[in-house]
């Protein structure tokens, strides 16, 4: 089979008829967007750099067309390298259809109708061709849901019709619904259809049972490792909404989605100092790009897991702990990978100034089976996803990537008698920057790393013990902390 498939664009959310009006005069609805200022990260600093879009650098790269003939959209001469913009929203515009958007689930039936049509002039009737035939997804905010309700909905799609998407990547969906200052939007909130983005509503037109406190479940409907979840950090540079939104949906949000509401349960994501929308938007960033082709065409997936094995603490609080007085804080684990390369963006960037650090509070470290958290001393930092074919040194064979790690806890805050409260500064905990270096060996890896200060030295690094499926690499810091950065290898098919 094909390592290529035709890709299905959906685009997201127009609110207003303006908003419509101006989705629907352009071509490739948003896909086509570029930038010529790109953030750094998180501190703001810019500086320039050309990203064409997208659309483009899909037909650069690797050779795809779209699917447009002199003025009109055709159906013959599609490819497996064929990009074709689902235009749902031309429905809402008095020009082309009759001027109401379509809902979620009449949207995902045109889309189920779309996927058919392209598998017919594609494959004619020839039964290989037909029976190997599958699409990719790619959809940005609300065509993420799309993309959802079609695959989830036993009332729009059949098995045969779910086999034939391949993969799904989704650029900032709220997969959970949007919340602004806290609050779920309401069911009744039917302006501009909304309510769409209620979990409620949701859970009806995701096919999921009763009124589900999260709605960011596949529903054992397709396989979460086939679908992918970009989620942005930067609330600060969405303008939408006249700037109102990026307030009401707070630090943690790409200034309209939440970031715990972006992503898929058991799905891989990663995520990005990037805007919902707009000239620092997600989808038209490198960034974005980068993680797109890499889940849908790359052949190696790296998962980072860190195991904790010793949490050093001030030593007051250390004392105070061991008096059975009560102490109260949180852990703070980063994380950013990017590609040997990759100066111009990350694949991911888990940063505490981001507020997309992974998160953990010292019950849960201390005690995690109390808790209900086994996994709580074990977080997953990062899923990322490689492309071999495009090695160009040492042979096409070793990939590399750097990975810098960082471990930090807030303040302590220990109570005492009388109710008074002791409060002793955070520190950072580790922090160290790995480059890994991965060479295939049979059925397995040589895998390499090298710290920060071996970076300079001659020895070329130390080996990575196989342990399992996996490979393990020691961490430590003169704190005291003690940890293993468990990476989990997988070729693709």
């Amino acid at each position: 089979m094909s390592q290529f498939h035709p890709i299905v664009y959906v685009r997201g959310y127009a609110m207003t008829a303006s908003e419509i009006a101006d989705t629907v005069s352009m071509p490739y609805m948003g896909f086509n967007l570029g930038a010529t200022k790109v953030r750094q990260s998180w501190d703001g600093a810019v500086y320039k750099q050309v990203f064409e879009s997208p659309m483009m650098r899909l037909m650069k790269d690797y050779g795809y067309i779209d699917a447009f003939s002199d003025g009109a959209e055709v159906d013959r001469d599609i490819t497996h390298k064929t990009v074709i913009i689902y235009r749902y929203y031309d429905q809402a515009d008095r020009d082309f259809g009759e001027g109401k958007p379509l809902s979620i689930p009449a949207a995902a039936l045109q889309l189920r109708d779309l996927i058919l049509n392209i598998r017919k002039q594609l494959c004619g009737d020839n039964a290989a061709r037909l029976s190997e035939f599958r699409v990719n997804l790619v959809a940005h905010s609300m065509g993420g849901l799309v993309c959802r309700c079609l695959l989830q909905n036993d009332g729009i799609i059949t098995p045969a019709v779910r086999k034939m998407v391949d993969k799904v990547f989704t650029y900032a969906t709220p997969h959970n619904g949007i919340e602004m200052a806290g609050i779920n939007v309401p069911t009744f909130l039917g302006l501009w259809d909304i309510n769409n983005f209620n979990r409620e509503t949701m859970a009806g037109y995701l096919n999921l049972d009763g009124r589900p406190e999260r709605v960011d479940s596949l529903g054992g409907k397709f396989d979460p490792n086939r679908f992918f979840c970009l989620v942005g950090t930067n609330q600060q540079d969405y303008g939408a909404a006249k700037g109102v939104s990026k307030w009401l949906a707070g630090k943690m949000s790409d200034g309209l989605v939440a970031i715990e509401n972006a992503t898929v349960q058991g799905a891989p994501r990663a995520f990005v100092y990037r805007s919902h929308s707009g000239p620092y938007g997600i989808v038209n960033s490198e960034d974005g790009y980068q993680n797109m082709v890499r889940f849908l065409f790359g052949d190696v997936r790296i998962d980072g897991v860190m195991d904790v094995e010793a949490l050093p603490l001030p030593p007051s609080v250390e004392k105070a702990k061991g008096e059975g007085r009560r102490v109260r804080a949180s852990y703070y684990f980063e994380a950013t990978v990017s590609p040997r390369g990759g100066r111009s963006f990350r694949l991911t960037e888990r940063r505490r100034e981001t507020f997309s650090a992974v998160l953990r509070k010292f019950d849960e470290m201390m005690n995690p089976k109390q808790a209900g958290l086994d996994s709580a001393r074990s977080p997953v930092l990062f899923s990322t996803f490689l492309d071999s074919s495009k090695i160009t040194v040492d042979r096409g064979r070793t990939l590399v990537i750097t990975v810098e790690l960082a471990v930090s806890a807030t303040d302590y805050f220990v109570d005492g008698a009388l109710w008074t409260e002791h409060r002793v500064e955070g520190e950072y905990l580790y922090r160290d920057t790995l480059t890994l270096k991965m060479t295939p060996a049979g059925d397995g890896w040589n895998l390499r790393y090298v710290t920060t200060d071996e970076q300079w030295s001659e020895r070329g690094g130390s080996k990575a013990e196989p342990d399992g499926g996996s490979y393990v690499i020691p961490l430590s810091s003169k704190k005291g902390f003690k940890a293993q950065l468990r990476l989990i290898l997988q070729r693709r098919a």
